[in-house]
């Protein structure tokens, strides 16, 4: 990550601010160029400050989710900074950017995974530059370094992907990544549909373990067909309902899905991908062109997002893993072997992001062709 050193040197921002001056004075006041936020400089330094009553538009996941993050964090935020949370739940977020462009953003604060939110960073500029947003987050002198390593946005928690197996059903447990293809699973394994994110990070994983590259797409094609038969879900809820019945007796997961069934008394365990490690994340984004305000108040949410409180909850509540290095981990994922340590962390791997949307029509057209032989 490249060090932020403000006024070395001359900055896209330093530019937009002279040009809209160059327009009040040349051709009458032009009110979107000196109220809007790119001509003005917000910082936030971590204290709490009176916004007025003003809105800030975030975008989450809804359900229990979202009634957890309201109970823990919201509320409070809400009655701490004198403004309203208007919360959008309805995914997915890329489409309502793109639709208004990067000076008319749906949401100043925006959770993401991996996937899309590449996606729409490719789009146009519509995020807070990583370094200086990071610079507008005091609790991020506490995080681990791969929090911010992805370049775009602040990953504030996390689960490790893994396979879920039937720990009663499968003997021997699988060892490693290629056991899936086991011919013992057929018809019994199963994955996502190609617009969930498991499935994404499945099929990068199983091109370059089984290619040269995690840019051998041939080499993932075939591993698709050589899975064949699975069963396919749509979301992991689903996948759980098949596990627990026995139809899937080794499925694509993501750990915090798998201890919350071990918790709840399933047959059920994890295998951890080790080979390769990329991470189901929690990332989040500030909106550059956010008004004044609201961005604001987008940097002082992120950054109570960040304390070890709320990393806490949810791991006690999602069995989501803290970034946050001074977390404790909780008891109910400590039981399951979780620590968050530097040797923990190490070797997380984040997918060329970039080449797979490139690429994403022809993988989405091959692989669903393949589904439905």
């Amino acid at each position: 990550m490249k060090n932020w050193i403000k006024g070395a040197a001359p900055t896209r921002r330093g530019f937009l601010k002279g040009s809209a001056g160059a327009l009040a004075l040349g051709s009458g006041v032009n009110l979107f160029n000196i109220n809007h936020a790119f001509s003005q400089d917000v910082s936030y330094d971590g204290s709490v400050f009176d916004a007025g009553g003003a809105t800030l538009r975030i975008a989450e996941w809804g359900g229990f989710w979202e009634e957890i993050v309201r109970k823990e964090l919201l509320n409070q935020f809400e009655k701490d900074f004198n403004c309203k949370i208007a919360y959008e739940s309805s995914f997915p977020w890329f489409p309502k950017f793109v639709a208004g462009g990067p000076q008319k953003p749906p949401f100043a604060l925006v959770n993401w995974n991996y996937g899309e939110m590449f996606k729409t960073a490719a789009a146009g500029d519509f995020f807070v530059p990583i370094d200086e947003l990071v610079a507008n987050l005091p609790n991020a002198k506490s995080i681990w370094p791969f929090a911010t390593e992805n370049g775009v946005g602040v990953t504030w928690s996390y689960t490790r992907y893994c396979y879920a197996y039937r720990s009663d059903l499968v003997d021997p447990k699988p060892a490693s990544f290629k056991d899936f293809w086991e011919e013992k699973f057929a018809g019994k394994r199963g994955t996502y549909v190609t617009s969930n994110g498991l499935q994404m990070d499945f099929f990068i994983a199983a091109c370059k373990l089984f290619g040269k590259d995690q840019y051998d797409l041939d080499a993932g094609y075939e591993a698709m067909r050589k899975a064949m038969p699975m069963k396919i879900s749509d979301f992991t809820g689903n996948m759980q309902t098949l596990l627990e019945r026995g139809e899937v007796e080794i499925a694509v997961q993501h750990d915090a899905e798998v201890y919350q069934q071990m918790d709840k008394g399933v047959k059920v365990a994890p295998m951890l991908w080790d080979e390769i490690k990329p991470i189901l994340t929690q990332t989040k984004t500030v909106s550059r062109y956010a008004e004044p305000v609201e961005k604001k108040l987008a940097y002082a949410l992120l950054n109570r997002t960040l304390d070890t409180k709320l990393q806490s909850v949810m791991g006690s509540t999602f069995y989501q893993r803290p970034v946050n290095k001074d977390v404790v981990i909780t008891p109910n994922l400590a039981s399951k072997g979780v620590t968050n340590t530097a040797d923990a962390i190490a070797g997380y791997w984040t997918p060329d992001w970039k080449s797979y949307n490139e690429h994403e029509e022809d993988i989405v057209e091959t692989v669903n062709g393949i589904f439905a032989g």
